[in-house]
């Protein structure tokens, strides 16, 4: 807790909050969902500047892009039908959460296909790539470290289904 220690005579109810300056862009703040997948004035940007590496992908820094000093960061990818994300590795974690459609999911030498809220924690030095087999949009989150390495792509074509 800090500076801010509960006195073994006050309850968590009694806490007061730091009095430390937050800079102005790290304001609480709602960001509204669209239907279209989209969210409030957060814009869509394409997944990465090297195009070889991936097809179709698309994403939203919903959290990380605004001054805020949380020490993760929150994006939205969206990967059209038969696209595919970069097949990566890096020394980062994150964690992935489907959210629309389904997908494919390479994390080191499997494959495993996700749905609806299925979560994937992908560890640190692993091989993986999500990929878009079918006929849908395939929309997940990703959780990654705020301070996070670059990943290292280790081939521009897609890992055949």
């Amino acid at each position: 807790m800090g500076k801010d220690k509960i006195k073994s005579n006050q309850s968590a109810c009694d806490w007061k909050p730091s009095t430390a300056k937050k800079s102005p862009e790290n304001k609480s703040r709602i960001i509204r969902f669209k239907k279209d997948f989209s969210w409030g004035s957060v814009k869509r940007e394409i997944y990465k500047k090297e195009k070889e590496s991936w097809s179709s992908v698309t994403r939203n820094v919903l959290i990380g892009s605004s001054g805020e000093s949380a020490k993760f960061h929150l994006r939205y990818f969206e990967i059209s039908p038969n696209g595919y994300s970069s097949l990566e590795w890096h020394r980062h974690e994150h964690v992935v959460i489907c959210i629309r459609g389904q997908g494919k999911i390479l994390i080191g030498n499997k494959k495993y296909k996700i749905g609806y809220l299925d979560t994937i924690y992908i560890s640190p030095d692993i091989v993986h790539q999500l990929t878009n087999p079918y006929e849908e949009p395939f929309g997940f989150f990703c959780i990654v470290n705020s301070k996070r390495d670059k990943p290292k792509v280790l081939s521009k074509k897609m890992a055949k289904d």
